[in-house]
């Protein structure tokens, strides 16, 4: 394969999707208090929630530098592709650091060939994105078609989200403490969808876990048509029977060609709490 398929932390992706591809991952930086890690190298998924649990705070989450792209970009061959495909600017700086540290690469290797795509995504989303690429190379696509191919995916790709509970946007101060307890009071589930710029919004407030759970699979319909041929892939925070189940009766109501599975990773999980489901597929 001439072509370096690259991403970032905000992505997950699959393990059948990862074990056939030579993916190289730029991760993203937590902050507890004056602590730093860097997500999946010195600090893994349970890791991660116990020290939620303990210090009873969210981190902060910063994107890779441009100088961690430019490395990353500089471990590759000379005469592979590189085709990046980043964390949503809406949700990020990652993008405009990934450009920049192309940039950088570039202007000491004139000769090299690298494409930073914005996704509009996050999540399985890129996780999806992905792997179309991956079809899309094993067919023998050209660099510069695929390039076109996947921005034009990524305006297709539909990204939706439904959360199991409030209590990791009241900790992180994206709601308001007595509107969130007003609403875990009333039992309220957000469903929330990745828009056409790529910033994630709330669509609809739905009151107990059952109706959300049920309009969260209902809106596949409303999206998409004709799925046969398609691929789902499903996030889940920390709640693989949850998603198992959920995952049941997607099938039983759609014939996806195949459905993908992976766990969220800290960027998702620190914002949507565990819980939390997304999933992702192409409108068209």
């Amino acid at each position: 394969m001439n072509i370096q398929l690259m991403t970032d932390g905000g992505a997950d992706v699959p393990e059948q999707i990862r074990q056939s591809l030579d993916l190289i991952v730029v991760p993203l930086y937590l902050h507890f208090d004056d602590e730093q890690f860097i997500s999946d190298v010195n600090m893994d998924l349970n890791q991660f929630y116990q020290k939620i649990k303990s210090k009873n705070m969210l981190p902060r989450t910063s994107a890779p530098s441009p100088s961690d792209f430019y490395d990353a970009f500089k471990q590759v061959e000379p005469d592979k592709q590189i085709l990046m495909l980043s964390l949503t600017k809406g949700l990020s700086s990652t993008y405009e650091n990934a450009v920049t540290g192309m940039n950088m690469l570039l202007e000491e290797e004139p000769e090299r060939v690298i494409e930073v795509i914005n996704t509009k995504t996050a999540s399985c989303g890129i996780g999806l994105l992905l792997h179309e690429a991956k079809v899309k190379i094993d067919q023998g696509m050209a660099f510069q078609d695929m390039i076109q191919h996947i921005k034009e995916r990524s305006e297709d790709t539909a990204t939706l989200f439904v959360l199991k509970s409030l209590d990791n946007l009241i900790l992180g101060g994206r709601l308001d403490k007595v509107k969130g307890t007003i609403a875990k009071t009333l039992n309220i589930k957000l469903l929330m969808r990745g828009n056409d710029v790529g910033e994630i919004e709330v669509t609809e407030k739905v009151r107990g876990d059952k109706k959300s759970i049920r309009r969260f699979i209902e809106q596949i319909g409303e999206y998409t048509r004709n799925v046969e041929d398609k691929v789902l892939a499903i996030t889940h925070c920390n709640a693989e029977e949850r998603a198992k189940s959920i995952i049941h009766d997607i099938k039983q109501a759609y014939p996806f060609k195949d459905i993908f599975l992976s766990e969220t990773g800290p960027l998702i999980s620190t914002y949507a709490g565990e819980g939390a489901l997304v999933m992702s597929f192409f409108k068209n």
